[in-house]
């Protein structure tokens, strides 16, 4: 039997402490442990995006991810965007440019282009195209998701 390990993150800007194998995925763990099911379950193999939060200012695959190799980091979900009742401006931009149908993908879209925008807050379309090459989307097509991003990227920039 594999000994608990205690973990400690610090998730969306809280301390937390978490016992667990050191081998379970951070995905099961934000999921199960911690009630945080924005982030999704797709592929499970780090081929679809679904389940990308950001560790470190980096977009990760967190079905990819165990939980020991994130001991002690700085990690990103989905639930983390919005300030209470205020959406971050990536949340608006989708809502508003029709960039999300079923949703399934748009918690891993959104955690990609923050990464992005965090780095590089002025992107062009190519750079946006590349930042969210690794996620995938069976239902909008990629269009409004680029305008999406771009359209809040100004926003941000603008401080509107």
């Amino acid at each position: 039997m594999q000994e608990e390990l205690k973990v400690k993150l610090f998730l969306n800007g809280r301390n937390l402490k978490v016992e667990t194998d050191p081998n379970r995925t951070l995905l099961d763990v934000l999921r199960t442990d911690l009630g945080l099911t924005g982030t999704k379950y797709g592929c499970g193999v780090g081929q679809c995006g679904a389940c990308t939060v950001i560790v470190d200012g980096a977009a990760t695959y967190s079905c990819l991810t165990l939980i020991g190799q994130v001991n002690g980091r700085r990690i990103e979900t989905v639930e983390g965007l919005a300030e209470g009742e205020n959406l971050h401006p990536l949340q608006n931009s989708f809502l508003e440019g029709h960039a999300l149908q079923c949703g399934y993908c748009t918690p891993g879209m959104l955690m990609s282009a923050k990464a992005l925008l965090d780095k590089n807050p002025s992107p062009s379309e190519e750079e946006v195209r590349m930042a969210m090459s690794g996620n995938l989307c069976r239902c909008t097509g990629y269009t409004q998701i680029i305008k999406a991003v771009r359209h809040a990227a100004e926003k941000m920039e603008s401080g509107k």
